[in-house]
C-alpha cells in the first residue's frame, strides 16, 4: 500500500496559485502576448470621444460591465480582492504607456495571472467596449 501525505493533492492547486499571483510584477508590462503586441496596439478606437460616448462608457462601468466591482467608482482598483491587485485606472502613465487597442484585446480575451474576465463577447458588445475605454481614459490622473 502507498502511503500518502495529508494535503499532497492540493500542492500543485498551491503552486499556481502562488505563480498566478505574481504573474505581473511589473504594473508597466502588457498584459498582450509579446508576439502580438505591436498588431494590437495598432489597433485605433474606431468610435470618435464624444461626450455621450464616454457617458456610455461612464454607465456600462457603473453597470452591467461590473467594472466598478474591482476597479473601484474612482478606477483606483479595490485593495481587497486576492491575488494580483485590479489596475489603477488613474495612473498616468500606465495611461500613457497603454494603447486603446491593448485595453481591448484584454476586454476581449481578460488578463492572464489575473482575476480580469473576458468582457467583450460575453458581457459587453464591441462598441459597448470601446465606450468603456474612452470612459477610462477619463481616469488619467486624478
Amino acid at each position: 500500500m502507498k502511503k500518502r501525505f495529508p494535503g499532497a493533492g492540493a500542492l500543485p492547486v498551491f503552486i499556481v496559485w502562488i505563480a498566478g499571483s505574481a504573474f505581473h510584477l511589473n504594473v508597466y508590462e502588457p498584459r498582450v502576448p509579446q508576439e502580438i503586441l505591436e498588431l494590437v496596439q495598432e489597433n485605433e478606437n474606431p468610435f470618435p470621444a464624444t461626450p455621450e460616448r464616454i457617458e456610455e462608457g461612464r454607465r456600462i462601468f457603473y453597470g452591467k460591465g461590473l467594472c466598478v466591482t474591482c476597479h473601484g467608482k474612482d478606477g483606483k482598483g479595490i485593495d481587497k480582492i486576492p491575488g494580483h491587485a485590479p489596475r489603477d485606472f488613474t495612473d498616468a502613465r500606465w495611461q500613457e504607456l497603454r494603447t486603446d487597442g491593448e485595453l481591448m484585446w484584454v476586454l476581449r480575451n481578460g488578463s492572464p495571472g489575473t482575476s480580469m474576465p473576458v468582457r467583450v463577447g460575453k458581457v459587453l458588445s464591441e462598441e459597448e467596449g470601446w465606450s468603456v475605454i474612452h470612459f477610462l481614459r477619463t481616469f488619467a490622473g486624478k
